[in-house]
C-alpha cells in the first residue's frame, strides 16, 4: 500500500470509528447510562456519603432542613424497593417543637428528638398488607399483566406469607423489615447532601403511638429517624476489618 493510500485508509477509518462513538453514545444518552467519568465520580460521591454519615447524637437546632432538602430525603425511601412491592410503610414528618417534646420522655429522653429538624417516624402497615383489605390486589394491579398473571401473583403471595400474615405481631416483624431498608436509603440520601441522622430504637413503642393516635390496626411504630445539623465533630467510623464482615464463596 502506498503511502498517500495509506492516510487516507486511516482517515476512512477514522471517520468511521468516529461515527460510529457517536451513535453509541446517542444510545447510551438515551437510555441515561454513566458513562466511565461519570461511575467514577457517582462511585467517589457515594463514599464520601458514607463516610460522612454517622449517628448523630445531637442536632444544632438552629440549623433547619429546607423543603427541598427533606423531599429528597424522603423520595429516597418512597423509592425503595419492598417485598412484593408491597411498599408497607408511612413516613410521619414531625417539626412541631411541641409535639417532639412530648415524645422525647418515650424516646428515652434522647436528645435528637428535640434538637433535630425534622423528626422522621417510619410506620410499618399492617391492615394494608393483609390480602382481605384488597390493598395487595391493587400494588399487583399497578403491573401491566393479564388477569390471570395478577391472580396467580395473588395467590403466591397469600400462600408464601400465610403465617407472616396469620398476625399482627407476625405482620409487624415483616413490614419492619421493609421499613429499614427505607430508613437506611434515607440516612445514605441525607448524607450525600451533608445532612445528618440517627436511626432510634430507644422508644416505648405503645407510648409513642398513643401520643400520636395512632390506629395500631393499620399502621405500628418501626424506627424513629431524626434529620438535621451535626452540632460536635464527627466521631471516627468503627468497623470490624473488611474481610470479617464479608466472605466471598467461589
Amino acid at each position: 500500500m502506498r503511502a498517500h493510500e495509506n492516510v487516507s485508509y486511516l482517515a476512512l477509518l477514522n471517520a468511521l470509528l468516529t461515527k460510529s462513538i457517536v451513535r453509541v453514545n446517542k444510545v447510551l444518552s438515551h437510555y441515561n447510562f454513566p458513562t466511565t467519568s461519570q461511575g467514577v465520580r457517582m462511585q467517589n460521591d457515594f463514599s464520601k456519603a458514607m463516610n460522612f454519615r454517622h449517628a448523630c447524637k445531637v442536632f444544632d437546632d438552629t440549623k433547619k432542613i429546607n423543603d427541598e432538602q427533606i423531599n429528597f430525603i424522603l423520595e429516597a425511601g418512597h423509592k425503595s424497593p419492598s417485598s412484593f412491592g408491597m411498599e408497607p410503610w408511612k413516613f410521619l414528618v414531625i417539626t412541631n417543637e411541641e409535639l417532639k417534646a412530648k415524645l422525647r420522655p418515650f424516646c428515652w429522653d434522647q436528645p435528637q428528638i428535640t434538637t433535630c429538624s425534622h423528626l422522621v417516624l417510619v410506620l410499618a402497615a399492617i391492615d394494608a398488607v393483609k390480602v382481605e383489605s384488597g390493598i395487595p390486589q391493587k400494588r399487583f394491579g399497578r403491573r401491566d399483566m393479564p388477569q390471570e398473571k395478577k391472580d396467580f401473583y395473588i395467590n403466591l403471595y397469600a400462600n408464601h406469607l400465610k403465617e407472616t400474615l396469620s398476625s399482627d405481631q407476625n405482620i409487624l416483624a415483616w413490614t419492619a423489615r421493609q421499613c429499614y431498608i427505607a430508613a437506611g436509603n434515607m440516612m445514605t440520601a441525607a448524607a450525600y447532601i451533608g445532612i445528618d441522622s440517627c436511626p432510634i430504637e430507644g422508644f416505648e413503642k405503645e407510648k409513642v403511638e398513643d401520643v400520636l393516635g395512632l390506629d395500631t390496626s393499620k399502621f405500628q411504630l418501626a424506627l424513629v429517624l431524626p434529620f438535621g445539623y451535626r452540632i460536635n465533630p464527627q466521631s471516627t467510623q468503627l468497623r470490624v476489618p473488611f474481610n470479617e464482615a464479608v466472605e466471598f464463596i467461589k
